[in-house]
């Protein structure tokens, strides 16, 4: 393949579907993550005795025919299953939602754990330095968030300018077990008021077998917009002891039952301001911009992303 050197920032569903669709096409670009594995928010954190929480997105939905017929292949391959709410059908990951990344990964050369801390445009191209290396591409894609994107290319930059009008809002998420079964009996919840926007059983989703133990009392809570945003540079141990205190009242256990604790925060959770069109690229072509805050706040959003800069970019041997 004689074609340009295209780097990835980003694994998450922007990326993957970036990378995927270049793939198909000849291509074979370089994912760079800082994380230790892939899918940004398509997010599964284990804990000790086998405790497993889906603390990001909490499902997907599909609407195009593009992203329908990628979930009926993850499907296929048993890493998604349908899952009926009370009030829409939706997908989820199996066994895990970090299962659909995985997925969608496989195959695709993404180098983990490294942090992009600055970029150089020299001469039509890319430097992208790391924590621990420097990396030379043709083409860059980066589909990090939006304020992330800023930092890199600094204000100054027309694509930061461009992008500068995108909102996104963060979330503080709760993953509690307990010994006691909570007497409320919730499975699911969700709310447009109160300091929860979700609060979810995991062994209520499809293919979680029920387990003995904690894991059958396992909980993943997402406190609204408004309240994370109140508390966003609290310590983590404070936020985890408030949203304990908060998720024992909605589920009517008591506190001292937990078993396991633990609060993680997105910063950049969910788009409240998209763009407005699925990608933006620099004059020459050589950098292009992307993620789920182009289009909207679904998952589904940053893989239309993706796969529209992955379907922009010239054949390989252009």
């Amino acid at each position: 393949m004689n074609g340009p050197r295209i780097g990835i920032i980003g694994s998450g569903m922007a990326g993957l579907a970036c990378a995927r669709e270049l793939t198909n096409r000849g291509y074979r670009p370089v994912l760079l993550d800082k994380g230790r594995g892939v899918g940004g928010r398509l997010a599964t954190r284990r804990a000790g005795d086998g405790l497993r929480f889906d603390h990001g997105a909490q499902y997907i939905t599909a609407e195009t025919d593009g992203f329908k017929a990628e979930i009926d292949r993850l499907i296929c391959e048993e890493a998604a299953t349908a899952w009926e709410l009370e009030d829409r059908s939706v997908f989820t990951g199996l066994p895990s939602m970090n299962a659909l990344a995985k997925g969608l990964a496989t195959g695709l050369d993404i180098r983990r754990e490294t942090e992009v801390v600055a970029l150089e445009e020299c001469a039509g191209s890319w430097r992208v330095h790391s924590n621990d290396r420097a990396f030379e591409f043709n083409r860059l894609v980066m589909t990090v968030p939006a304020p992330q994107a800023i930092a890199l290319l600094g204000r100054s930059h027309a694509l930061s300018e461009a992008i500068s009008a995108v909102r996104l809002l963060p979330c503080w998420c709760l993953m509690a077990a307990f010994s006691d079964a909570p007497k409320s009996g919730i499975r699911v919840e969700r709310s447009r008021s109160g300091p929860f926007s979700w609060i979810s059983r995991e062994a209520a989703k499809p293919g979680r077998q029920e387990a003995a133990g904690s894991q059958a009392n396992a909980y993943v809570a997402h406190a609204s917009p408004e309240w994370s945003q109140d508390h966003l540079e609290f310590e983590k141990r404070d936020v985890e002891r408030l949203l304990l205190e908060l998720l024992c009242q909605q589920l009517n256990v008591d506190p001292a039952s937990a078993t396991h604790v633990a609060a993680h925060r997105w910063r950049f959770a969910k788009v409240s301001v998209p763009l407005g069109m699925p990608f933006l690229r620099n004059s020459n072509a050589t950098l292009y911009l992307g993620g789920d805050w182009c289009l909207g706040a679904r998952v589904e959003c940053a893989w239309q992303s993706g796969q529209a800069i992955g379907k922009a970019l010239p054949e390989p041997d252009a």
